[in-house]
């Protein structure tokens, strides 16, 4: 997959993080979407490293989309448990 295809798949890993885990984000939307892209790297990343699945799997590879949507849902903790009080 190339980098737009990964940007593409963290922006709806973002939005589905964020029907997940619903609630007030620091960020809002903008920082949803950020984390969602981030998230979707860290994920495909940590596949490919430990999980031994790699990248290169088409767009709609249910594994490759089950760690983008990952790697967002747990960068979306760790950002609200560092920044969740500051909306407040």
């Amino acid at each position: 997959m190339s980098i737009i295809s990964w940007i593409i798949l963290g922006l709806l890993a973002g939005v589905v993080a964020k029907v997940l885990l619903p609630g007030r984000d620091p960020g809002g939307l903008i920082g949803t979407t950020v984390i969602g892209v981030a998230g979707a790297f860290i994920g495909g990343w940590i596949s490919a490293r430990w999980l031994d699945h790699p990248i290169s799997k088409g767009f709609y590879d249910g594994a490759t989309w089950a760690a983008a949507i990952g790697g967002s849902l747990v960068l979306l903790i760790v950002y609200r448990l560092l920044f969740g009080n500051s909306r407040d």
